[in-house]
């Protein structure tokens, strides 16, 4: 699974289980051992019994054959749903009067082989867990998405909903006559409204996936693979599926080159649902992707592209890792997300024309983790997951992007050549069936001859990050006399690692900041010296984990920060110079740099950087770094500066270009002044507007959110822009706007509907909390903080885990950045009974305060 593009942890996916059985490891490795399931026929119902599209319910009729090692034995089936009409086990009625979502269904008395038949009604979702149902407000057409990952498939059948109990699935799904309906088969036949699909190879139930709607489809082949791609109807004039397509197809042939093992379902298709709370998700052979990231209805940058093409690579690899071989239970989660995020770089590199992505994850990614990392919820990459809930706050950065970097390590250690050797004989063996991390870790050192334990319990069983700091002596004719790498660890997480790391020496010539030589060196324990420094010319800049090796925080001596300051541009290559911006970042957020000072990079070196990931990467930091880390007394002469530079670059910018887009970007949301916002009044009139740059649809959006939040625009506009784009994007981003204006009564009104409403659609609920707080309006929703932590407890109890986590994140008074917020936060979570979960991302809030408040020391001391 994907996680969603732009701010990676609005959409971690880290939960609470809601509605649905909290199951235990030992239960699953308990009822792994009494059963072997063989099939399950299932039928939906998703009409309204006259042929019209269902509304709030559907009718649901599962079948499940299994067979039992203990005949006479009992166990349970997850069933979460909103009534349970009737059920038989080998013909005899089962007692249903025990059941409930949160405990599903009691089967006594099993038989060696066993038939379960159930019959029930299930809600449709609105919250993007189980069978998700929207209404496209173009034409007014009904669209369904299911999303079953982690226990949300019990939602929609009933089923042992464990990922080591795989089965064979057969559908049989009544719709509309004009309807599409997309499972991991393809259609075998339709029978008057009914869709019948084949059995399924085996495969786990949170692959499993229906679709249905009045889907625009487009259609093509590959290497004997029959590809689809689905979007709204509303939304086909948008559908790039010819770029869609080339990067599958790329894909596929590159992972069948290296995993040695054809991708085994006879159809892929790739559905852009509207509505859809992540990235996508890697259903086998059904794919479901976010249609508002990957979509694009206005001219868009590169990065967009390359995020894309990641995410649709991310997921064909989960068809091999993840689909095909399956964790046995989800303490291996993380090596299922790791390994596909890693694995989508590695495409995209090597297959694909964003041949610098590994650039893109250092600067997007790996920032993530660290970030991460940091947090008084850091863990260690493997956990042990006693229940789903343990599980559901674990998809983070940590899992996704710690994880990816460590294999990515684990490659360089090993060797690619070993690394795919031994990926190969994992697949051949476990293919269809379930394994561990343990099960890969044997076939890697089978194939590189090397002991791997070691490298993974510290890597793997350890949490936080290092940082690594040269140490350097010059002697007075200019060469090295000493050079020492220091590796120091938080004094809570003392772990020192050993890391395999580049040092690269670069040069000021004429032709720019050349790396005049590269030299590899393991790093162990606090200090380690690198003797073959020794006697060599001094660099003007030497560069810790060049070509970004490792997973660690890095620091530039001062000579180094010295020649960076004035010629990053000229560093020749685009990792070496994402090394750089990210720990310069990172020395901001660790008060080690005043923001000022970052900004004067920013504005100095930034706007000639010709790597559009780094540049989008940067100016959001840049953002961030005025919104929380910056003296507020000198924050609005920030803003002017960023501003200014947008403008500047901007104008400088190729008409058309990518470039040109981020820069209006960046000035649309850098823009404080009467003046700059004048300017920005004046694009959406078409008014002076820079030749090659398109005003339409999402940049529209994001000018006019600018001005509203700064109060230079009237809300009447709101409507008016809502009347030109009457679509679910319009009508998301018009709701946005509307919880931006800048008045008392209108936030108390976007509060009271947030607070209130539980039964909010995800897409709303989102739109309004986004919009609640902007660095313009600290003090407006200053009186908010303690109504948050009045509403939390309510809020997570009745709300499904999605949105209950994101009311916590989004809604956690982050801008209000004072030791008053700090004492609240902690006086909420010194009260005893708080669910783990809920104290989790509290916390992880608290923290960001705590950072904010060091940070801001910093560069006000520095004024």
């Amino acid at each position: 699974m994907a996680p969603s593009t732009g701010t990676a942890t609005a959409n971690d996916r880290r939960r609470h289980v809601a509605g649905v059985r909290n199951l235990r490891q030992v239960e699953a490795v308990d009822r792994a051992r009494l059963l072997d399931v063989a099939a399950y026929d299932i039928s939906l119902d998703l009409t309204d019994g006259a042929g019209y599209p269902g509304e709030g319910t559907f009718r649901t009729t599962t079948e499940v054959r299994f067979s039992c090692t203990e005949p006479g034995a009992e166990t349970f089936i997850e069933l979460a749903v909103t009534e349970v009409l009737s059920a038989t086990l080998n013909g005899a009625v089962v007692d249903t009067s025990a059941w409930s979502p949160q405990t599903g269904l009691r089967l006594p008395g099993l038989a060696a082989t066993n038939i379960l038949v159930v019959e029930a009604v299930g809600t449709y979702s609105t919250t993007g867990q189980g069978l998700h149902r929207s209404v496209d407000p173009v034409d007014k057409e009904v669209y369904l998405y299911s999303q079953f990952e982690t226990t949300d498939a019990q939602r929609v059948y009933a089923c042992f909903d464990q990922p080591d109990l795989k089965a064979s699935f057969t559908f049989h799904v009544t719709a509309p006559a004009h309807w599409r309906v997309i499972s991991n088969m393809s259609p075998e036949r339709r029978d008057g409204l009914t869709v019948h699909f084949p059995p399924t190879p085996r495969m786990s139930t949170y692959v499993t996936a229906i679709c249905a709607g009045p889907y625009h489809e487009v259609r093509d082949s590959h290497d004997g693979i029959d590809l689809g791609v689905f979007c709204r109807q509303s939304m086909k004039q948008y559908l790039d599926a010819d770029d869609i397509l080339l990067i599958t197809k790329q894909g596929f042939d590159f992972f069948h080159q290296e995993f040695g093992i054809r991708y085994p379902l006879p159809k892929y298709d790739q559905v852009y649902s509207p509505e859809f709370n992540a990235g996508a998700m890697e259903n086998f052979g059904c794919v479901v992707h976010a249609e508002q990231h990957y979509i694009f209805r206005s001219p868009v940058t590169d990065f967009e592209y390359e995020q894309r093409a990641n995410t649709i690579l991310h997921e064909l690899a989960h068809m091999w890792f993840g689909d095909l071989v399956t964790m046995r239970w989800w303490d291996d989660l993380w090596l299922n997300e790791s390994f596909a995020e890693w694995a989508s770089h590695w495409c995209n590199t090597r297959a694909t024309r964003f041949t610098d992505a590994w650039t893109t994850f250092l600067s997007i990614r790996k920032n993530w983790g660290y970030r991460q990392d940091q947090l008084s919820s850091t863990h260690p990459v493997y956990c042990e997951m006693p229940d789903v809930e343990a599980v559901e706050v674990n998809f983070d950065g940590i899992t996704y992007a710690k994880g990816a970097s460590v294999v990515k390590q684990l490659v360089a250690y090993v060797g690619i050549e070993a690394f795919t050797t031994g990926l190969r004989a994992y697949f051949q063996q476990h293919q269809w069936g379930n394994a561990t991390f343990d099960d890969l870790l044997s076939a890697l050192e089978t194939a590189s001859g090397k002991e791997l334990r070691k490298f993974a319990a510290q890597w793997l069983e350890t949490a936080q990050v290092n940082t690594l700091r040269p140490e350097l002596t010059i002697a007075a004719d200019g060469t090295y006399e000493q050079v020492i790498v220091v590796q120091e660890a938080p004094a809570a997480y003392p772990t020192l690692r050993t890391h395999r790391i580049g040092i690269g020496l670069y040069d000021v010539t004429d032709t720019g900041l050349v790396r005049r030589e590269l030299i590899e060196a393991d790093v162990d324990g606090e200090r380690t010296e690198i003797t073959t420094l020794a006697g060599r010319p001094a660099a003007d800049v030497l560069l810790l984990n060049d070509d970004d090796l490792t997973y660690a925080k890095l620091r530039l001596d001062p000579r180094s920060m010295d020649t960076v300051a004035d010629h990053i541009l000229g560093m020749d290559n685009s990792l070496a110079r994402a090394l750089v911006w990210t720990a310069a970042w990172d020395m901001v957020r660790d008060a080690e740099l005043a923001v000022r000072d970052y900004i004067k990079l920013v504005a100095s070196g930034l706007p000639a950087e010709r790597d559009i990931n780094l540049v989008t990467a940067t100016i959001r930091q840049a953002q961030s770094a005025l919104v929380f880390y910056a003296d507020p007394a000198w924050a609005a002469e920030g803003w002017r500066v960023l501003a200014a530079t947008a403008r500047v670059a901007l104008r400088d910018a190729e008409p058309g270009s990518g470039f040109q887009l981020a820069w209006a970007r960046s000035f649309a949301a850098a823009a404080r002044t009467p003046e700059d916002l004048a300017v920005l009044t004046g694009w959406l009139d078409g008014v002076d507007v820079p030749s090659g740059l398109t005003i339409q649809a999402d940049l529209r959006w994001g000018i006019l959110h600018a001005l509203i939040a700064n109060g230079a625009a009237d809300p009447a506009q709101i409507e008016t822009e809502l009347d030109r784009d009457r679509t679910a994007s319009g009508e998301r981003q018009a709701a946005l706007a509307r919880a931006l204006v800048p008045t008392a009564e209108a936030k108390t009104e976007t509060w009271r509907r947030l607070v209130e409403d539980h039964h909010l659609p995800n897409w709303l609920q989102r739109s309004l909390l986004q919009g609640f707080q902007h660095s313009a309006q600290v003090s407006l929703t200053a009186p908010f903080l303690p109504a948050f932590f009045d509403a939390l407890t309510t809020v997570w109890e009745n709300r499904d885990s999605e949105p209950a986590a994101e009311f916590v994140e989004l809604g956690y008074p982050s801008f209000q950045v004072s030791e008053d917020t700090v004492a609240r936060t902690e006086a909420w979570l010194a009260e005893p009974g708080r669910p783990a979960p809920l104290r989790r991302l509290v916390g992880e809030g608290r923290d960001g305060i705590v950072r904010a408040l060091k940070a801001r020391a910093r560069d006000a001391a520095a004024g």
